[in-house]
């Protein structure tokens, strides 16, 4: 399973980039203009993860050498990671999770998460909406599913590195990862569909729905005093984009029990839509 999980991972991603690629060349060909360059304009964000990736790793001790920039800047630095996870759990076999495999899983799945985060949720959102206002276009439709997997996945990573970074290192077995994966597509596929449905029926006020959410849902992180960010100024930050995605997931960012949290998360969606 250790050497598996990146496999699939890669595996996801590829099918995932493969898919937004064929979308772009089908809107460039068909001449839809409007949908190819905001198809385009999805993976811009993406590079905020990749610098973030590349600063990482000058941060552990590694020369940016040419080859590791053109990486990053063709948007394959969480690849490299991946692959970096899966050649030591290879490496590792039946010897134990080391520190090192930890730490790289760790480093890949906040990464990827940040990516799936900036970059497959944008596209989810334009691809959905292109496949209600254009009547089930394949492509659209493809690419919106693939990418709603990956960032579940994405979700179901980051859960499983967190429980793995702490002491005992809990491991989540297969049924674990696949109720999670199930959860985390079933609650990003009802938040997408609704916010799809509203922007086709009511246009631009899709914008003042989910702003106010936003704003509910940091002023509700703020109270909540989520302060593993120190300083002020990047506190304030943190709870304002960790808001914005609390508009289509729940992320618990404080440790112990978070029953009630995502009691009140939910009570809040079923209310915002």
């Amino acid at each position: 399973m250790r050497g598996s999980f990146p496999g699939f991972c890669l595996a996801l991603l590829a099918a995932e980039r493969c898919a937004h690629l064929c979308a772009i060349v089908h809107y460039g060909l068909s001449g839809q203009y409007v949908w190819f360059w905001l198809t385009v304009s999805c993976l811009v964000p993406g590079y905020a993860a990749q610098l973030l990736s590349a600063l990482w790793f000058r941060a552990d001790g590694h020369r940016l050498r040419l080859w590791l920039l053109v990486l990053h800047a063709l948007q394959l630095g969480i690849w490299k990671r991946y692959w970096d996870v899966l050649q030591v759990a290879t490496k590792a076999g039946g010897n134990g999770i080391t520190r090192e495999l930890l730490m790289q899983q760790g480093d890949a799945s906040v990464l990827r998460l940040v990516e799936a985060l900036l970059q497959s949720l944008p596209h989810v959102l334009l691809q959905a909406y292109v496949f209600v206002a254009e009547v089930a276009i394949c492509f659209a439709g493809v690419g919106a599913g693939l990418s709603l997997l990956s960032l579940a996945w994405a979700l179901v990573s980051y859960s499983r590195s967190m429980c793995l970074l702490k002491p005992g290192h809990l491991y989540l077995p297969a049924v674990a990862l696949l109720c999670l994966l199930l959860w985390r597509t079933g609650m990003l596929g009802t938040r997408v569909l609704a916010l799809v449905l509203f922007a086709r029926l009511y246009s631009y006020w899709v914008f003042a729905v989910v702003g106010i959410h936003w704003l509910v849902m940091s002023f509700w992180l703020v109270a909540q005093q989520t302060d593993i960010v120190t300083p002020p100024c990047h506190w304030r930050l943190f709870n304002c984009l960790l808001g914005a995605v609390c508009v289509f997931c729940y992320i618990n960012v404080r440790p112990g029990p978070s029953k009630l949290r995502v009691a009140v998360f939910y009570v809040v969606s079923a209310q915002a839509i």
